[in-house]
């Protein structure tokens, strides 16, 4: 199972010529480590999950695994999801034979499949990887929207514990009152609005700001889970950190902020940074 409250949502590095630099991620990564950070999730959020090829995703994957201590010391969470199911389910296969904590299975982009295909996609998927799994619930990019029904559904496999920006108040009231179990959790995607998704029922976090402070980020949150007010100091840090990363486009932010660190996460995807 997947214990952390938190985990940072990691950026993929790459040169100046977009292709992909793997050592990069790895080095932000063992940065984060080396912080205290207990999770990571790669390749899964941040926009760039989709612009990964199969093979590029499996590079990665292949790097984390010569990563002893990362591997044995860190949940690391593996981003699944691909427009063509097959590559999705190759990328599960791969997956399955690691030290790779769990997956968070996002959904494909565009193609907008049915409840009941999405259901089959997702199943699939986790019987292919055995891995504890995060459902990725992102209507905003890909168009398509995980019904409570459907939640409801695959909550009852024990490989699901728990769903990534479920939906309003509503809908995730209506999945609290019908699911069975206290270990299924409710992911926050972001800092944005963090204190009224608390309220709404979340009660895991997704990070990306913590990719620039996340001893801080951890720290609010868990204040903000146990209904602690912060003090007017920390309300001041945590306002300029929210602006440094949310103010204009967060992974634009995040890359060159990371990038002053000295840890070489490069630049984003065009059109991703273009300006």
């Amino acid at each position: 199972m997947l214990t952390e409250k938190v985990h940072i949502a990691v950026p993929t590095a790459f040169f100046e010529d977009e292709s992909l630099n793997v050592q990069g991620t790895i080095s932000h990564i063992r940065n984060l480590y080396k912080q205290g950070v207990k999770s990571v999730l790669v390749s899964g959020t941040t926009g760039e999950q989709h612009s990964l090829n199969l093979h590029e995703k499996l590079e990665i994957i292949n790097a984390l695994e010569v990563e002893e201590e990362l591997t044995s010391n860190m949940e690391i969470i593996f981003g699944v999801a691909s427009i063509r199911q097959k590559e999705a389910e190759e990328l599960a296969k791969s997956i399955c034979y690691t030290k790779i904590s769990g997956i968070m299975l996002g959904y494909p982009p565009y193609v907008i499949p049915t409840q009941e295909e999405a259901f089959i996609y997702t199943k699939r998927i986790m019987d292919l990887s055995n891995k504890p799994t995060i459902l990725y619930n992102n209507p905003k990019r890909t168009g398509f929207d995980l019904s409570e029904k459907s939640v409801i559904q695959l909550s009852k496999i024990d490989l699901v514990v728990g769903i990534k920006d479920a939906g309003n108040k509503q809908k995730v009231e209506g999945i609290k009152n019908s699911i069975q179990r206290e270990d299924f959790y409710f992911y926050a995607g972001g800092e944005v609005d963090l204190e009224q998704k608390v309220l709404q029922g979340y009660d895991r976090l997704s990070s990306i700001a913590g990719n620039v402070s996340p001893t801080e980020i951890s720290q609010w949150f868990q204040k903000v889970l146990m209904e602690q007010k912060l003090s007017k100091q920390e309300s001041e840090r945590i306002e300029n950190l929210m602006n440094q990363v949310y103010q204009g486009n967060a992974i634009v932010n995040l890359k060159r902020i990371v990038n002053h660190m000295g840890i070489p996460m490069g630049i984003c995807r065009s059109p991703i940074g273009n300006i």
